[in-house]
């Protein structure tokens, strides 16, 4: 061999069958004794153990307990109003100085709870129910803390529950009003325990609004002369004004002043037809009309008027149709497409002793009024009945 070496080279070493995956860089691990077995915790470490989980357990209920306490006492305000939003009514009156608006709830016997600052010295009432039914109301007293029990005349409603008891302290509330539009509304007002500021929800309108529980049950009603006078009368004190025979009540007088008026927030009649530049305008003008004369000023009233109608409707004339009238209602169903007349209807109430009367006190009226545009500006030239007067409560 070329390196000097004699005899074959050794063959390769063999490598038994068992051996697995050895290779030249592993080596057997040696045997070990057995080890011993792992020592049992102490029993200090079983009761910690047990005492964490009851703990966590404990935890759990409580907390499953606070989460059902709080659902029992919390209020679903959309379903409050649907079930109890039929039994609150608008309560509307020509006064001889009161607001004439508030809300009312509608209790047994046809008698409806509202605030008595709206409806002091009435010359006529009425009560519209959530569905737009008008009811003529008798005043029959007042309490010393700002209720007033009116009589409705006819079936208006499905009355209100009286709760049973007073709620939790912790149980939230609600109260139920409308604005001054007509729209009925429903607000959270918290606990009695803690308490929401009325003045964040209220407004005129909302007087004589219930308070309501979750179960939609009256449990208070807001009265106060103002809006920032408002106040919460008890359940108590309402159980003696809902019975039978009320007690703890006034014995109320109708007004008798010559000139009476209802509300004088400005009002924007419903628009039936399509919101054109034109109808838009009809809108307003109409707007201004019955705002003015539901506020008697009818100097002002005489700017709406064409010269040929102001002529007839002159301001002593105006005085004496509606010295005792409220308008309210008014939706405009038609104009003419080059607005030569437009048609609304409207409910007005007045006194019964009103000329024209006839012992009503609320009709439903259909007009078409004939328009003419002067230097640009639509004005009332004429009113054409459309129908003859309806009263009010005739469904």
């Amino acid at each position: 061999m070329e390196d000097g070496r004699s005899g074959l080279p050794r063959p390769p070493r063999r490598i038994p069958p068992n051996a697995g995956s050895l290779t030249q860089l592993e080596v057997p691990s040696r045997l070990t004794a057995p080890q011993p077995q792992p020592r049992r915790p102490w029993i200090f470490g079983r009761i910690l153990a047990g005492l964490v989980v009851l703990l966590v357990i404990a935890a759990g209920g409580a907390g499953a307990g606070w989460f059902v306490h709080e659902r029992r006492l919390a209020i679903n305000t959309d379903e409050v109003l649907k079930s109890a939003g039929p039994a609150v009514v608008r309560v509307l009156a020509t006064t001889c100085g009161s607001t004439g608006e508030a809300s009312g709830v509608l209790i047994d016997n046809g008698r409806v709870l509202t605030a008595a600052s709206a409806v002091a010295n009435p010359r006529s009432i009425v009560i519209v129910t959530q569905d737009g039914r008008i009811r003529r109301a008798n005043l029959l007293g007042t309490s010393a803390d700002g209720v007033a029990v009116l009589q409705s005349i006819g079936q208006a409603a499905t009355p209100m529950q009286v709760a049973a008891a007073d709620p939790d302290p912790k149980a939230q509330r609600a109260l139920i009003g409308y604005t001054a539009a007509g729209k009925q509304t429903i607000n959270e007002i918290g606990s009695t325990a803690d308490p929401r500021a009325l003045s964040e929800v209220m407004n005129t309108a909302k007087l004589g609004g219930p308070v309501v529980d979750k179960s939609g049950d009256l449990i208070g009603l807001v009265t106060g002369a103002t809006v920032q006078a408002g106040t919460i009368v008890p359940l108590a004190n309402l159980r003696g004004y809902v019975g039978v025979s009320p007690s703890g009540l006034d014995v109320a007088t109708a007004g008798t002043c010559a000139q009476s008026r209802g509300p004088q927030a400005a009002v924007v009649p419903a628009l039936q037809v399509a919101a054109t530049p034109l109808n838009v305008e009809v809108q307003r003008l109409f707007g201004n009309y019955v705002t003015l004369e539901n506020q008697q000023d009818f100097r002002g009233l005489q700017a709406l008027y064409s010269a040929r109608f102001a002529k007839g409707m002159t301001e002593e004339r105006d005085l004496h149709n509606h010295k005792t009238s409220y308008f309210f209602s008014p939706k405009i169903t038609d104009v003419a497409p080059d607005g030569s007349y437009a048609r609304m209807s409207y409910d007005i109430l007045f006194a019964p002793t009103a000329t024209g009367a006839g012992g009503q006190n609320c009709n439903r009226l259909d007009v078409r009024f004939q328009l003419v545009r002067v230097n640009g500006k639509l004005l009332i030239d004429r009113t054409v009945p459309m129908a003859d007067p309806v009263s009010c409560d005739a469904d």
